[in-house]
């Protein structure tokens, strides 16, 4: 035996050694937190968050410490405090910075003056740089949500709020949907049917919903354009979902409401969940079915009921 190979036969057993004292690989990571390798790298990097034990070629392996850390560092991002302030969180108890200088409101205006100059280039950029640093669901709850809503408020009545919309649904549409084409590659078992239940197409709420439950491991399948109702349950039995999740921003028609969707959700072989703001406009007349009134919860509500994840899942009742 050579003194390369025995070498490597060493490092081999070093490294089972260390998985069997529960440290992890970068992948399972990953996979068991929804932080994906590029944000555990860059908080290594760039911010000293986490350092995990690094093997003779350079592998990084996670401890149990390691993932204590990670889901306290979640809970900070959840409480909207910057990743650059975490680690003094962390580490003494310092206290955040004055709200002057919030960092989900100064990434929100950035992303609003990209839009408001239709300029396509800077906001990728802007968004690949808070990609690079946060988990799809602090993003959507921190960044993309709350954006939605400014930008709602900013297109009442304005001249040039149409043309500001079509940019940024179809940037919108194309960054998300890239995304979700790339995991649902690497994906397995039956996928997530996501049906715009609106007349609006290229609804952002739905695409949010659809990154979320992708970022989450779960391959998924998104009919943007309004379906007949009729024709939705056809989609159901020919598609074979896990789920089906319908997503609608405003008022939905009296006759949807009183027979075709509760007549869905009864003949439906899987879950059926009405999502997005409808959800709350007619929370009286969907009382009977399952319902989430924005992405975020609607990924909540997957979550409780087993139906996330890469693997094969058994559909909840409804």
């Amino acid at each position: 035996m050579t003194t390369e190979s025995m070498a490597g036969e060493e490092a081999g057993n070093d490294y089972r050694q260390i998985l069997d004292q529960g440290y992890l690989p970068i992948r399972e990571v990953a996979r068991s937190t929804g932080i994906n390798a590029v944000t555990l790298r860059a908080w290594e990097r760039r911010y000293g968050l986490i350092v995990p034990y690094r093997t003779p070629k350079g592998h990084r392996l996670y401890s149990p410490a390691n993932l204590e850390r990670i889901h306290a560092i979640l809970a900070w991002l959840a409480r909207g405090v910057a990743v650059g302030q975490v680690k003094a969180l962390l580490d003494h108890g310092h206290t955040p910075q004055a709200p002057s200088t919030d960092n989900w409101s100064r990434q929100r205006n950035e992303l609003l003056e990209c839009i408001a100059e239709l300029n396509e280039r800077r906001l990728d950029e802007r968004f690949n740089a808070a990609l690079a640093l946060y988990p799809a669901s602090t993003l959507a709850e921190q960044l993309l949500w709350p954006l939605f809503g400014d930008l709602r408020q900013r297109w009442q009545g304005q001249f040039g709020a149409r043309l500001e919309q079509v940019f940024f649904f179809s940037w919108l549409r194309s960054k998300l949907a890239t995304r979700i084409y790339h995991g649902n590659r690497q994906l397995g078992g039956a996928p997530l049917l996501l049906i715009n239940l609106g007349e609006a197409p290229m609804e952002p709420g739905l695409w949010l919903s659809a990154w979320l439950a992708s970022a989450s491991d779960c391959p998924v399948e998104v009919f943007d354009w309004p379906l007949p109702p009729g024709e939705l349950l056809t989609a159901v039995e020919q598609i074979a979902p896990r789920a089906l999740l319908l997503y609608a921003e405003q008022t939905l028609d009296g006759a949807l409401l009183r027979r075709h969707l509760p007549r869905l959700a009864a003949q439906s072989p899987v879950p059926v969940l009405i999502a997005g703001p409808s959800a709350h406009i007619h929370r009286d007349a969907l009382a009977d079915l399952q319902s989430a009134v924005d992405p975020l919860a609607a990924h909540a509500w997957l979550q409780r009921h087993g139906l996330l994840g890469a693997r094969e899942v058994n559909p909840c009742s409804n």
